[in-house]
């Protein structure tokens, strides 16, 4: 080895003691008799010192050496004179007195800082990954990232799950997302798809009898990047046998809760994790995945608006609408200004307008609230004993801001869901050393596409339907449930998971609500089907997000910066210039023409 120790591992233990150490120059101080390099290699920082008395040698190698410049150093351990240390640091009481150096590569001038934690253009960043990599904030993560799938792995190697790797290449079928798809050379005009998620091959090796199976696996999806997605990542990816929903939401609260206590002890976990039924989440939060760091939960206030001389508010609930509101704590005072940037918010959601109502202007009594004392643009429509009615629903007082918004139910809770959000982040009432876990339970087991006029699966078409309801499948389809599970945390869908279909003729009848004919039924899912009628166990399973649950706890504004080399927003490789061209020669042996005008198009 070129080296016998790390930086970080020095200390006043090893005073006296000679070491080996290699890494980058970090820092240069040129004290004219005395030059100082500060080393670093992926464990930390150590000063060095290079005294012309000491080594003259490598003293006239220091005065060579620029930043990131790559070097091998031995010297003697000692102990920094009274006055100089730096406890900031972990080796800050000790120094290297250098007696020989060695270049072992130069570097030119990076085009950003390694040493400062600046802010840099992403794009920059990710066209110079290596570079970026070596810089505190970034290797930070990359660790964490690592110690997260080293305890996931341990965890569940010791409930005696296997690690099972399952293919990249595999057959297209419909599973929620657009395919990555890969054409073959041996069979013309045919193509692979990359696996969306291991989703089939992890429930056939239910059938195959192995019981409990993990992996860490790569997934793809050609769909747009936003801060929590890429076109490639990676999930922890989970299926059992003999088992029900309780078992898996156990197992899944016992892997965070264990985990965050470990790997991030500072941040405070909510135990048990909460249980909310999608109804309810999206009745008081707007979201399957609501943030639960704060409250601000909406409430129907349809009925008392109905009974006001507000236009609006009457032709929306006469038409079958909802009038919902959120509190905004102590913002009765916002300026009109505010109130414009609010309206504006909400409008950028999708509805129509927002309608706020000051609760006066200063704390006291809801009781004593008068009407000269309410400030809203519907002021003329509402009675105070309405407002006083709205504001105790609400859970309001003297003082605060009603932000009303009335539309069809799902809009009108879709976009209070974002402004409380919204109110949160202005009245700084997320705390960001907190993960709360919630888990949310009985989802529709089916979604009607208005567009395509079918019916397609909530959460995937191999999800079991609830027992109690699967009688309703032919009649009522709207009113079944599914046995399906998220996981979430911080406004985060970190997981998702299920109880699976195992009887081949109840998976036939779903593929049938989709619209599926039974040759495409066959021709799509066929491999399947034909193994349920070889003894499937009863199975389910769950596949969490590991790149989003390191960006949370790492308090990452994206997934961008805990993945080693990822796409930008745009899914294009910086660092590579991919997606690329490729020869004439390449797409003839693949049996395949490209449209002269896409080429065309991509170049500009």
């Amino acid at each position: 080895m070129l080296k016998n120790l790390n930086c970080a591992e020095l200390n006043k233990k090893d005073i006296g003691k000679k070491v080996k150490l290699a890494g980058w120059v970090d820092r240069r101080r040129d004290h004219g008799q005395l030059i100082f390099i500060d080393l670093r290699d992926r464990s930390g920082i150590v000063q060095t010192v290079f005294n012309p008395e000491t080594s003259k040698a490598a003293h006239e190698i220091a005065s060579q050496l620029r930043g990131e410049f790559v070097v091998q150093l031995n010297g003697e351990v000692s102990a920094r004179p009274a006055g100089t240390e730096n406890l900031k640091m972990p080796t800050g009481e000790v120094e290297v007195l250098v007696e020989s150096a060695l270049i072992l590569n130069t570097a030119k001038t990076p085009p950003f800082y390694i040493n400062e934690d600046i802010d840099v253009n992403e794009n920059v960043r990710l066209k110079y990954r290596y570079l970026d990599l070596r810089r505190d904030r970034m290797k930070s993560n990359i660790l964490m990232r690592h110690e997260v799938i080293r305890y996931m792995r341990e965890f569940l190697y010791a409930r005696d799950f296997l690690d099972i790797e399952t293919p990249i290449l595999m057959k297209s079928t419909p599973e929620g997302a657009r395919d990555y798809l890969v054409p073959s050379r041996l069979y013309p005009g045919k193509f692979y798809a990359l696996p969306q998620s291991p989703q089939q091959f992890k429930q056939l090796l239910m059938v195959g009898g192995l019981e409990k199976y993990f992996q860490i696996a790569k997934c793809f999806r050609d769909e747009d990047s936003r801060k929590d997605r890429q076109p490639e990542f990676t999930q922890l990816d989970i299926e059992m046998s003999f088992v029900e929903e309780e078992d898996i939401i156990n197992l899944l609260e016992e892997l965070f809760t264990g985990m965050v206590a470990k790997l991030k002890p500072q941040l405070k976990v909510n135990t048990p994790f909460l249980r909310l039924s999608y109804a309810e989440a999206m009745e008081k939060y707007g979201s399957d995945k609501p943030d639960l760091r704060f409250g601000l939960e909406i409430g129907d206030i349809s009925d008392i608006a109905l009974k006001t001389d507000f236009a609006v508010f009457k032709n929306v609930v006469s038409g079958g609408g909802k009038v919902k509101a959120i509190v905004a704590p102590g913002c009765a005072a916002y300026t009109r200004g505010q109130l414009d940037e609010l309206n504006a918010v909400a409008q950028g959601l999708g509805a129509q307008g927002l309608l706020t109502i000051s609760l006066g202007n200063s704390p006291g009594l809801l009781a004593d609230l008068t009407m000269d004392m309410v400030k809203s643009r519907a002021s003329k429509f509402i009675t105070v004993d309405q407002v006083k009615q709205m504001a105790e629903r609400l859970g309001a007082g003297m003082g605060d801001l009603l932000l009303i918004v009335a539309g069809k139910p799902e809009l009108a809770s879709a976009v209070l869901g974002e402004m409380r959000k919204e109110i949160a982040r202005r009245l700084n009432l997320i705390n960001d050393k907190e993960l709360k876990f919630a888990f949310i339970t009985d989802f529709p087991l089916l979604n009607w596409n208005q567009d395509e006029k079918r019916w397609e699966a909530m959460h995937h078409p191999f999800t079991q339907a609830k027992e109690t309801d699967l009688s309703l499948l032919d009649t009522s389809p709207e009113k079944v449930h599914g046995r399906h599970y998220d996981l979430v945390c911080n406004g985060f869908e970190l997981g998702g998971g299920s109880i699976r279909i195992h009887n081949a003729d109840l998976q036939r009848k779903i593929f049938r609500i989709f619209g599926h004919s039974e040759e495409k039924i066959n021709q799509l899912f066929g491999h399947l089907l034909e193994a349920f009628e070889y003894g499937a166990p009863p199975h389910g399973g769950v596949a969490v997000g590991i790149d989003r649950f390191v960006m949370i706890i790492q308090g990452s504004e994206t997934i961008r910066d805990v993945i080693a080399f990822p796409k930008n927003q745009s899914g294009y490789d910086m660092m590579f210039d991919a997606p690329a061209q490729v020869t004439d020669k390449q797409i003839d042996e693949l049996h395949i023409k490209l449209k002269m005008e896409d080429i065309e198009n991509s170049k500009s």
